[in-house]
């Protein structure tokens, strides 16, 4: 049963996904970031602010690592996530730690991750229009804790030369990466997301290392839909995906030329 502010749906990797209709739900963010995701087996990884699982719900699907915490402030959500590793059978796979980032540890956590994983709020506490549901308000906007937070968080429980993926906002770039420094976070990997090829990157994608030397790939842009002849920075309709695109929604992972050349892995 789910409750009336609740909805249930299949999404991508057969996964059964509870949400909140007035919370954040699942969205090409999410689903690239689990594709972004580099497998290493028998890894354990973390996932800072969580909302319902989705990330680590997927990666676990693919086996991109063993095991995953979830760490979630809001309850609501918190509840969520248990229900939907119990939904896909990742009960044991997928646990939860209830809490702030800002005050996550290793020692909390009682193990160093090996993977990091953060979708974080794009918006300032002060940017944007507030949204009428609070849980939605926090999952998209600096609450509990901005882009800084989160890279320290991470920071503090990857275990030297662990990995840090995150999808944050190209014009927030420039935040991103000071805040990955500052956690001794090595930016390695960079993808720009675009709709179309001649449309304005909407996302960016990027890998990092904990207490790697300097030396980042800037990948092709990803460009997600075939453009509109007239109009190039829409997609054509009906909407067809690129051949990238339809490769990583095909193998929750990206083709060869975006990663090859990424010698830290």
């Amino acid at each position: 049963m789910t409750g009336n502010n609740e909805r249930r749906d299949t999404v991508n990797e057969h996964i059964t996904l509870t949400q909140k209709t007035d919370g954040l739900t699942f969205g090409t963010d999410a689903y690239l970031l689990a594709a972004y995701v580099k497998p290493k087996a028998y890894a354990h990884a973390v996932d800072l602010g969580s909302g319902t699982g989705i990330i680590p719900l997927l990666c676990l699907a693919r086996n991109k690592f063993a095991s995953c915490v979830a760490a979630e402030i809001q309850p609501a959500f918190g509840e969520l996530i248990l229900k939907n590793a119990s939904e896909n059978g990742m009960t044991e796979r997928l646990t939860l730690w209830s809490g702030d980032i800002r005050e996550l540890s290793a020692a909390a956590l009682g193990f160093e991750a090996d993977i990091v994983t953060a979708n974080p709020p794009y918006m300032t506490a002060n940017g944007g229009a507030a949204n009428v549901h609070e849980e939605k308000y926090i999952a998209r906007h600096e609450v509990h804790g901005g882009i800084f937070d989160f890279c320290a968080a991470a920071g503090r429980i990857l275990k030297h030369g662990g990995r840090f993926y995150c999808v944050f906002r190209p014009d927030r770039l420039s935040d991103l990466m000071a805040a990955m420094r500052a956690a001794r976070l090595e930016p390695k990997r960079m993808t720009f997301v675009h709709a179309t090829y001649a449309a304005t990157p909407s996302m960016v994608l990027l890998e990092a290392t904990k207490g790697a030397a300097p030396s980042m790939m800037l990948t092709p842009p990803l460009c997600l839909w075939e453009a509109d002849k007239a109009h190039p920075a829409k997609p054509a309709t009906p909407m067809q995906p690129t051949t990238d695109s339809d490769y990583i929604y095909a193998h929750c992972g990206f083709p060869d030329s975006f990663t090859l050349g990424n010698k830290h892995s």
